[in-house]
């Protein structure tokens, strides 16, 4: 996870390091747009002192999923990765800043944009291409693909629309019932913000008092048509109805982690709390939407070049003086560099052989064979990653 790379940093780049640390401003202060509140009478702190090594590592852990998202995307085009791919470009701040705030025992569960998600909660970059591309590499054995990945506290990503809200309510309820002082994040996006499982949840983690942070990350878009053709309020930090909420400038890493250290301390004394993460994704909803179709290729450029959450952090970073350009230009070729090696080393990997196909459907097999299967075939189900004997 992100709080571990945080304490690695300055290992990773005590090699060559282009200056001495004394050069450096070992802190910084950033000021970030006001939070809009619901039913809530105080909110987060508009202003967080950065350490180097956070902003180091939050810069790396965005351009590293940038990066990834960039090679997914190339793997589709060249018919590698087959199916349902989503893309999380644009929207690299929201992930960062919610799992820098996130502590051993919370928990996360999300939609389908969560390759970058998958890979902040323990999963390497090959493991999350090795997944995309259908290999036994992947952190799912090749059998999830783009929209069911996994991780320690990771609930994966899930292809129904809206349906992984109620599950993370579901989460929180066992964080309640074990007293792990844990808590949720149950992800969704503005074109699921209208499903009617969405406001069950809220009713029944209300009534139960659970720690669940609701968060709809809006990136403005639905499948083909934007949030303000498909919901009659835009607001959905305010869609909770008597549950709290919270508006976060989603574009911004440092906000984020704000709004979710606020959130996380709330919801363990008081219950849920819907925080809306206001955000923007470069690709079309999925890579068969172009998604030109509905916006304009100049609203695109004019978000990459005034709100995009990379370029805007570097340069708070660099005039800040926590880095400098060349140190970051490094970062970013070791990154490449990286994401590269990865990519060929997934599409070297093999798939899985026949007889794995039926593994993985329980963690403790109890039927013996699968049913519906040809009770004199050899496809048994066996327990967890270990093929079954032919």
């Amino acid at each position: 996870m992100l709080r571990s790379f945080v304490a690695e940093i300055p290992v990773l780049f005590r090699k060559a390091p282009l200056k001495s640390a004394k050069n450096y401003a070992t802190e910084a202060k950033f000021e970030t747009k006001p939070f809009k509140l619901h039913n809530l009478k105080t909110g987060p702190a508009t202003q967080k002192t950065v350490t180097r090594d956070e902003a180091l590592a939050y810069y790396s852990a965005m351009q590293k999923i940038r990066r990834l998202e960039t090679s997914a995307g190339n793997l589709y085009k060249e018919k590698i990765v087959r199916g349902f791919c989503h893309l999380y470009s644009g929207q690299e701040a929201c992930a960062v800043g919610m799992n820098a705030a996130m502590r051993p025992q919370d928990n996360i569960i999300s939609a389908y944009r969560v390759h970058g998600w998958t890979h902040l909660m323990g999963v390497d970059v090959k493991g999350v291409l090795s997944e995309l591309t259908g290999k036994q590499g992947g952190c799912a054995r090749g059998k999830g693909g783009s929209m069911h990945m996994y991780a320690p506290n990771f609930y994966g990503g899930n292809g129904i629309v809206g349906a992984q809200v109620p599950l993370g309510a579901g989460v929180a309820l066992a964080c309640k019932y074990k007293g792990n002082n844990g808590v949720c994040l149950s992800l969704y996006g503005d074109g699921a913000s209208n499903q009617g499982q969405v406001f069950e949840a809220y009713n029944m983690a209300y009534l139960w008092n659970l720690p669940c942070i609701f968060v709809c990350e809006n990136n403005g878009y639905g499948m083909g048509t934007s949030a303000d053709r498909s919901s009659c309020n835009t607001n959905y930090y305010q869609r909770g109805d008597v549950l709290p909420g919270l508006w976060v400038d989603g574009m911004d890493v440092v906000a984020v982690k704000l709004a979710t250290d606020f959130a996380i301390d709330y919801v363990l004394k008081n219950g849920p709390l819907v925080m809306e993460v206001y955000t923007y994704r470069y690709s079309g909803h999925s890579m068969s939407d172009p998604g030109t179709s509905y916006r304009t290729r100049d609203e695109v450029q004019e978000v990459r070049q005034t709100r995009d959450p990379i370029s805007s952090f570097k340069d708070k970073i660099i005039n800040a003086g926590l880095v400098t350009a060349d140190e970051l230009k490094k970062i970013d070729a070791d990154i490449k560099k990286e994401v590269d090696e990865a990519t060929a080393a997934a599409k070297a990997d093999t798939e899985i052989g026949l007889p794995e196909l039926s593994t993985d459907v329980y963690s403790n097999n109890l039927e013996g064979y699968i049913r519906g299967a040809n009770p004199s075939s050899w496809l048994k189900h066996s327990t967890l990653n270990k093929a079954v004997n032919m």
